[in-house]
């Protein structure tokens, strides 16, 4: 018996193949959520690399309403830099129309920079979830495959009366291969899982200094 792809395949049982299957299906959704959050992150750069200096100018020169306006656009809301500094000055402006002492309208416009920050890190760990779900149901999905393996192994050995190695051969290949497979699956979602956390905690770091200039830059203008 030769041992390929297509002939493994063939050999394989139906809870074999099926296993097979999910496996296919999960590391095609750990590729396409790496994809796409690497497009949202690339989206979010790039904007910020934009409007980012247009903000800071702006703030210099003490056009605070001419920044809430830009940093509110709608082809700037995916930007995370302009999400941040539109809560703060929003914030901000609302509390001094509401007479509040400077001190609670600094207080205001910190938690509002806070507030878009999470909602923002809560967007870009969309399907991360996911991803980790994967990494850790995978290895046993494909345990699943290699109990049904070793099934037809011992089938192959009870319809040939035979211990030999050829009886069992199909069954010890069947289960190898979903295992590896399952493994296979978990690493790649593991190391998709990591990446991007990684990168959410670096625009982590960004909205949060965003956040302190913003709260310093009120505090020196007053």
């Amino acid at each position: 018996m030769q041992f390929g792809l297509i002939e493994m395949w063939q050999a394989m049982g139906p809870v074999a193949k099926a296993v097979a299957i999910i496996l296919i299906a999960l590391s095609i959704v750990s590729l396409y959520l790496f994809i796409e959050r690497q497009l949202v992150f690339r989206r979010a750069r790039n904007k910020s690399k934009q409007v980012a200096p247009k903000l800071a100018d702006m703030l210099k020169k003490g056009q605070i309403q001419e920044a809430l306006t830009l940093s509110s656009k709608k082809e700037n809301k995916g930007s995370h830099l302009a999400r941040v500094t539109a809560a703060g000055i929003k914030e901000f402006l609302e509390g001094k129309e509401a007479n509040l002492s400077l001190e609670e309208q600094i207080e205001t416009a910190q938690r509002g920079c806070e507030r878009a920050s999470t909602i923002f890190t809560q967007e870009l760990k969309r399907g991360l979830n996911t991803l980790a779900t994967i990494a850790t149901s995978a290895p046993f999905i494909g345990l699943f495959g290699t109990i049904a393996g070793i099934i037809n192994a011992f089938r192959g050995m009870a319809l040939t009366g035979s211990g030999g190695i050829g009886a069992v051969a199909s069954g010890i290949a069947e289960a190898l291969v979903t295992t590896a497979f399952g493994i296979g699956v978990a690493v790649i979602a593991l190391w998709c899982y990591n990446f991007l956390n990684t990168k959410i905690d670096v625009y982590e770091a960004e909205m949060s200094n965003t956040a302190s200039q913003i709260v310093d830059f009120f505090i020196r203008k007053q």
